[in-house]
């Protein structure tokens, strides 16, 4: 693999912030940034690519595969897609704003 199509990878591994009250609390506490991720990303993929985009030192990063609910529509038993997120711990005196206020 080239290095440009590393990084054309490592641009699409991060899916976009996962934004819940579980992960808002994680924030505050243990400087933590929780990732909706591909399926197939590896961990250390996941730090690449923050480090990449957001230009911040990642000291730890836990991903979890996240197994879509059984829902109904109509009569019929459908699916959702299974998805991965990611939990980044950020090194001391990081942080990543994604309102990007200047």
């Amino acid at each position: 693999m080239t290095a440009l199509a590393g990084k054309e990878r490592l641009m699409t591994v991060l899916l976009g912030p996962h934004v819940s009250e579980k992960s808002t609390r994680i924030a505050d506490a243990h400087n933590q940034v929780v990732f909706r991720v591909r399926t197939d990303a590896t961990k250390a993929e996941v730090r690449q690519a923050v480090e990449l985009m957001f230009e911040v030192d990642v000291r730890n990063v836990q991903v979890v595969n996240c197994r879509g609910k059984e829902k109904r529509f109509g009569g019929e038993l459908g699916r959702r897609r299974n998805w991965k997120k990611a939990y980044v711990t950020l090194a001391e005196g990081q942080d990543i704003d994604f309102i990007g206020a200047d």
